[in-house]
């Protein structure tokens, strides 16, 4: 059996730093195997990280000193042995750079446009045009090349308007108003639909180890208990939330429904004084800028509750700006992450459950209205409107 001894990773990659570079290609191949075999199980590793050198060369100099080595005089010449692949074969960096960015610098008709670019893929579809290569080879060339995996990120928001950062100004400028004139402010929106059910939720928690929750394998919508709707309010000013777990449809009218519960459940006792009430929307959904039944709702709103509301609606593309998204949805997410919705109770517990270390506090509610889709408001009725609310 081979000798063994124990050196830290500190003291071997000193003493190949201080030996290494007065050794020539061979001196250097035999000293890191032999010191390989020295250390026993896991030395060709241990070698390779501390001297540098790659684990073939660490491991082709401990197979040398297995099969015993003669003493030598020969030296390889400087830019002897195998010349590199980029080197041996002209035009493969061309042709794999084409292959991986088929869509803009090579062909569009490449058969890897539409399939999955792995080393393998990329390595065969060479060896189909001539080049002799390996999928390990295509990665250090990849790696060379200045490519590294990398996923998809969520980043462009369509056209940069011109107007965009006076928009943002305006609109942080209103909200500084109406605050500090003590006027409440609050930021509006639905929040994703769920499947209500012994359905799976992305996300861990902790459970006794080798306990998973037991979850269906499809999710498929479950006819009865169909999906919870959420829609809320956040106020800005007291970091509160307000959220109305429908089981209906995300319309104009739930929106509505929402403010008005949380107006008359909330804001008439924390703003009893309150003249004017703004509300900061993104630009689609059931509380969309174009929606006639959303506006007709919004003013019906106000002359119940004797208030002028001003609604600010985020510019297109832009609506992760609106404060509910990151001071009040994305909490009850993490609340709920691994949590399976059995019932719209559930849901309405676990957002009522959600706070945060700065003082966030929310409370829930169901609403068990029935909300249709497609109601139509005519242009009488907005002229109408118009005329009773100007």
């Amino acid at each position: 059996m081979s000798p063994s001894f124990t050196l830290t990773s500190e003291g071997l990659s000193f003493f190949f730093g201080e030996v290494l570079p007065h050794l020539d290609e061979r001196q250097r191949r035999i000293t890191t195997g032999a010191a390989a075999r020295a250390l026993g199980h896991g030395g060709v590793k241990a070698v390779a990280v501390a001297s540098g050198l790659s684990l073939s060369t660490v491991q082709g100099g401990a197979l040398a000193v297995d099969a015993g080595i003669e003493p030598s005089d020969r030296v390889r010449a400087p830019g002897a042995g195998r010349k590199p692949a980029e080197k041996s074969m002209p035009g493969l960096e061309d042709a794999l750079d084409k292959l991986v960015e088929p869509g803009s610098r090579g062909d569009p008709e490449c058969a890897l446009r539409w399939t999955t670019k792995s080393t393998r893929n990329l390595a065969d579809e060479l060896t189909e045009q001539g080049f002799k290569i390996t999928h390990s080879v295509v990665a250090k060339l990849l790696t060379a090349m200045g490519y590294s995996l990398q996923g998809a990120r969520k980043s462009a928001e369509g056209a940069d308007h011109p107007d965009r950062d006076a928009q943002f100004r305006y609109l942080a400028g209103l909200v500084e108003r109406f605050r500090a004139a003590g006027e409440p402010v609050i930021s509006v929106d639905a929040k994703k639909k769920e499947l209500i059910s012994n359905f799976a939720v992305a996300g861990q928690q902790w459970r006794p180890a080798g306990q998973p929750v037991e979850t269906n394998t499809h999710d498929f919508p479950d006819p009865e208990l169909g999906k919870a709707v959420p829609y809320g309010v956040y106020d800005v000013a007291s970091d509160g939330g307000w959220v109305s777990v429908g089981g209906s449809s995300d319309t104009a009218e739930f929106a509505v429904a929402t403010i008005r519960r949380w107006w008359t459940e909330v804001g008439t006792s924390a703003y009893p004084d309150a003249t004017t009430l703004l509300i900061t929307a993104d630009s689609g959904g059931s509380n969309s800028s174009r929606s006639r039944l959303w506006k007709k709702e919004i003013a019906e709103f106000a002359k119940d509750a004797g208030l002028d509301v001003v609604v600010c609606h985020f510019p297109p593309g832009t609506s992760k700006w609106n404060k509910i998204e990151h001071r009040l949805f994305s909490h009850i997410s993490m609340n709920w992450r691994g949590r399976v919705l059995e019932s719209r109770e559930v849901v309405v517990n676990l957002i009522a459950g959600t706070t945060t270390r700065t003082g966030l506090t929310v409370r829930a509610e169901l609403d068990h209205g029935v909300y249709e889709k497609g109601i139509k408001v005519t242009d009488h009725e907005m002229k109408r409107n118009y005329s009773e609310f100007s």
